[in-house]
């Protein structure tokens, strides 16, 4: 059997279909993530040309170096330490945006709409 040492994997891997699914399987750190978008906003703010930021958003890739050992993934850039579901909420947390005045309203007329029973 032929062994292939993958450099971006630290780890052996078998067959090429295998490094296919390593790959796709790559997590991006949301935290660098989050600050390469607003990096790539502010720029483009500058310059005042807005159709290209949609295709420099999804460009932005900062993958983790996945540990088979812990089963964490580490960010070489930031030096994240987490596993897939703390990568998870972390990318949630970035993403929230702040409830609206607007929201508030759609929630308070949801909330007057509903039967007596469901308010208590």
């Amino acid at each position: 059997m032929i062994m292939i040492r993958v450099p971006d994997f630290g780890f052996p891997v078998r067959t090429l279909l295998w490094k296919n699914f390593l790959a796709n399987s790559l997590v991006n750190c949301p935290e660098c993530v989050a600050r390469e978008r607003k990096a790539v906003i502010e720029r483009e703010a500058a310059s005042e040309s807005q159709e290209g930021v949609q295709k420099l958003l999804e460009q932005i890739e900062i993958p983790m170096k996945f540990d088979p050992v812990t089963k964490h993934y580490i960010c070489k850039r930031c030096g994240l330490y987490a596993t897939r579901e703390q990568v998870g909420d972390i990318r949630e947390k970035v993403n929230r945006r702040d409830p609206t005045k607007e929201d508030k309203h759609y929630d308070y007329l949801d909330w007057w709409q509903k039967s007596k029973k469901d308010k208590l």
